[in-house]
Parts: C-alpha cells; structure tokens; sequence
C-alpha cells in the first residue's frame, strides 16, 4: 500500500495509558480506540478530563469489523493474543502492525523473549533501556522517546520545604515501584505521595491529570524512587516545569538526569537523603537545578519531536 506524506491515516488502537495517548494523538492521524460496554480497563474512550482533540474518536467493539482502517497499533499483550483473533476481520489481519510496548520485561531483566515475534510487525518501545532488556527476536524494532506538552502557565516555584512521588498503586507494586525505598526515606527527609492508592502507602491520594503539574510545582523536589520501569511521564512533565529531580539510579533515567545540572541520582540511599537534604537547605540551588532539568526536557522531550517521530513511524509501515 502506498501513503501519500499528507494523506492522514487512520490508526486502530486502544485506550492504556491515558496521558501517553493524549501525547500520542499530537501525531497528525485520526485514532480510532476499541471501546466496550461500560469502559472497562483497555476499552475506555475519550471520556474523563484529558482533553483529546477532534482526531482521537471511539469505536464500538462491534463496529470495528465493518470500518477500514491504514494500520492497528497494539499496546497489551491481551490485544495481541485476544482481541487481533477475536476481534479482527480477516482482511484487518493483514493491516501494517505496530506493537507499542510500554514496559520493560517483567519476568527476568534480561532472558524474556517478547511475544510479538513477527517479522512484518515493527515493535516499539518508548526507551533504549527496554529495547535493550527485551529478547526482541526477529522482529524489527525502533525507539520512540517520550513527548509531552509543556503545561501553560505552570513554573516551578519550590516553596513547600517537602518532596514529592508520584506513583499509582505503590503499596501494591511493592518493591519493583520501590515502595521499601520511599518508606526508608520518608522517616528521614518531609516526603508526599500522590497517585491512585497513595493513602494506602501513606499518601496524600490521588491528583487529576490537569492539576497534577500545578500541584507537584510547590515542592522543592521531585523524588523517584522507583527499581524498575519505563521512563515515568511525572518525571518528563515535573522537568518540563522546571523542577529538580531526585532519583534511584536505575533504567532510562540514568541517561536523563546529570547530577549537578538537573538533580541527583544514585543507587546509594544516604546519598540520595544527602541530596535531597541539601535541596531543601538550599533552595536556590534547587532552582537552579531545576532550570537544567527544564532545559533538557524541552530539549529531548518536547512534542514536536515525539509527534514527528510518530508520523514517521506511522508512515512508514504503511509505505
């Protein structure tokens, strides 16, 4: 099939992470997400308060069968095994296919071999971190990096002497999300939790999407606490704002934050209760700190990049 640079395509996929595709439908396409009776977990749509432009719409399940579409974008593995058989029509079947993968491997750090092992499907993952981790096996795979908008009006101001996590269900993910860490240095240095669940950890609880970069601005600090993930949009968003980052030395974020330029991160955990000390000692280097981080985000996550590098890689395997 041949796509013309301008024609826009018409992308099947599925409601996951919310924020990432709010930043995701800045790709100039029309996206199409599966819903089903009474929204359930993978079948939400458009609803609630991330405000999707006119491009992004919903589609019955039951009507998926009768539209046309260029290409589906996958992004869980019961889409994968389940609804591509179940839900497909034979003809959909043989659409150009992108596997999304948010997360790196679960069941070992290095030997899980992903279940999308298709030479005709392009897998892509949102960090070089996880490319590496993954056995990809013989199928083809790129790297999109993370694009977020820059919130409008919200700057950092620092003034809560405190800092602050932003972690979903962390007393439940346990130690994989860090939550031993964040209990560790909570009795050493003021921390906030906010996310869904927050309370059970100790939290605040949850804060709504469009007031959460507003909400985290106050504080002097962000702090990451987290073993084992992709490269957290909190963290992407709370640098856009021009806030310092405190973090355990792990994953992508090594390759994100430099210690002296954008905040601190380590593996040792007196050095992180060292550093997040000084930051509330010393706020003007917090700021400073912060100014880094802001600079690097505009730099390398900014939306302009991420939506061009998905119309490319949109365009591409339809070419």
């Amino acid at each position: 099939m041949s796509i013309g640079n301008t024609r826009r395509l018409r992308v099947l996929t599925w409601h996951v992470h919310g924020n990432y595709l709010y930043y995701l439908s800045h790709a100039p396409h029309d996206f199409y997400l599966v819903t089903r009776p009474g929204y359930p977990p993978g079948y939400a749509g458009t609803g609630g308060a991330l405000p999707f432009g006119y491009n992004v719409h919903e589609i019955p399940a039951s009507e998926v069968p009768s539209q046309e579409f260029d290409v589906v974008l996958f992004q869980h593995k019961n889409q994968w095994d389940d609804d591509r058989f179940n839900l497909l029509t034979n003809a959909q079947l043989k659409l150009r296919r992108i596997y999304l993968e948010h997360d790196p491997p679960q069941q070992s750090a290095f030997e899980q071999r992903h279940w999308v092992q298709e030479c005709d499907t392009l897998l892509v993952h949102v960090t070089h971190f996880n490319r590496a981790m993954w056995d990809n096996g013989e199928t083809p795979t790129r790297v999109v990096e993370h694009g977020v908008v820059m919130p409008e009006g919200v700057r950092y101001s620092g003034e809560i002497e405190r800092g602050i996590a932003v972690i979903n269900h962390l007393k439940q993910r346990g130690r994989r999300l860090g939550s031993d860490i964040y209990a560790h240095t909570s009795a050493k240095v003021p921390l906030d939790l906010v996310g869904m669940d927050a309370q059970s950890a100790g939290g605040i609880g949850e804060v709504g999407n469009l007031e959460l970069a507003a909400f985290t601005a106050r504080y002097r600090f962000f702090f990451n606490p987290i073993r084992w993930t992709s490269l957290g949009l909190a963290i992407i968003e709370a640098m856009m704002i021009g806030m310092p980052v405190v973090g355990l030395a792990t994953a992508e974020l090594t390759t994100v934050i430099r210690n002296g330029e954008s905040g601190f991160i380590h593996t040792d955990m007196d050095a992180l209760i060292d550093a997040m000390r000084g930051l509330l000692d010393y706020p003007a280097e917090a700021k400073r700190l912060g100014e880094g981080a802001r600079r690097t985000a505009l730099e390398r996550f900014n939306i302009e990049r991420f939506a061009r590098d998905w119309d490319e890689t949109l365009r591409y395997v339809c070419s």
